[in-house]
């Protein structure tokens, strides 16, 4: 299911003497089945784009097309389409408002028009699959904490079986084990379900984890476009635009300065750990070569 978007610009205060370029001339295409990841500082224009994608904002001017069809053609069903790409919005437990939980996943569903029991099945596998415990459906999702919430409104959306998931923030606000919960829960979905996901985060080293492709933003234009490695490149130029490359790509920088030899494309904390332990095991081996040697020499 893909996204294709060509050369989009979208204006606030449009005609006024107010008018600004939130996105400008951006064009780039999401094939089936892709993980991306769109960073950007504060104002570079993320959350903007990613609600074009669905429809709930038109361009100024420009083409977005779902699946081949123009989403801004006459009578082109948008309220579907939102139902295939679905959006999570950052902080979306502030939009919850049913009187339990199981009532809030149904909500999606059920504005679909499906049956009681289609709407009770989905919203019964949506929450299965955020891996929130039958315990809590008929909870209000106010008495919940804060990472149930999140999982509370992205099966929701799920509920809908969206073809394309986009999350702003998914993770904003929550601690490091409700960070990594919601990141593995959402990583699932990508590798056993095939869906493609969005998602837009500050966090490099998240993005450097799980994305197979990075899109940046600055300023309303895209600025990269490309896999994680190749973007981590630019450090220099990210720095410039208010981002970084994830911690552990500085650290491999600063170990290869003080002489010890680890790749220049290191970016998750898995990679330096595989790196660091390969240096062990060679430094290992030539120990032992070495006392070998010096054995080999008194005989």
């Amino acid at each position: 299911m893909s996204i294709k978007a060509e050369h989009i610009n979208y204006l606030y205060g449009e005609g006024t003497a107010f008018e600004q370029y939130a996105l400008k001339d951006v064009s780039f295409e999401i094939r089936d089945g892709q993980f991306i990841g769109l960073i950007g500082h504060t104002g570079s224009g993320k959350s903007t784009l990613i609600q074009h994608l669905n429809g709930l904002l038109k361009a100024s001017s420009g083409k977005i097309y779902y699946n081949g069809e123009d989403i801004y053609q006459d009578n082109y069903d948008r309220k579907s389409l939102r139902s295939k790409v679905g959006l999570v919005f950052q902080y979306p437990e502030h939009q919850l408002f049913e009187i339990d939980v199981f009532s809030d996943v149904c909500f999606g569903p059920k504005n679909q028009g499906f049956s009681k029991e289609e709407v009770e099945s989905r919203a019964r596998e949506a929450l299965m699959q955020v891996r929130l415990e039958e315990r809590f459906w008929h909870q209000s999702p106010f008495e919940l904490s804060g990472g149930q919430k999140r999982r509370v409104a992205i099966a929701g959306v799920l509920a809908m079986r969206p073809e394309v998931l986009i999350l702003d923030e998914p993770t904003a606000g929550l601690d490091p084990r409700g960070r990594d919960e919601i990141l593995e829960e959402i990583a699932v979905l990508h590798r056993e379900r095939g869906m493609s996901i969005i998602l837009v985060s500050h966090s490099m080293e998240d993005i450097a984890r799980y994305a197979d492709r990075i899109l940046v933003m600055n300023h309303g234009e895209k600025v990269f476009d490309a896999p994680p490695k190749e973007v981590f490149r630019h450090d220099k130029e990210l720095e410039q635009i208010g981002l970084a490359a994830p911690q552990v790509t500085y650290v491999a920088r600063r170990l290869r300065e003080q002489g010890i030899p680890m790749p220049e494309d290191i970016t998750t904390v898995e990679e330096a750990k595989k790196a660091i332990l390969v240096l062990f095991d060679r430094r290992g081996k030539k120990s032992m070569s070495n006392d070998s040697r010096k054995a080999g020499d008194k005989i």
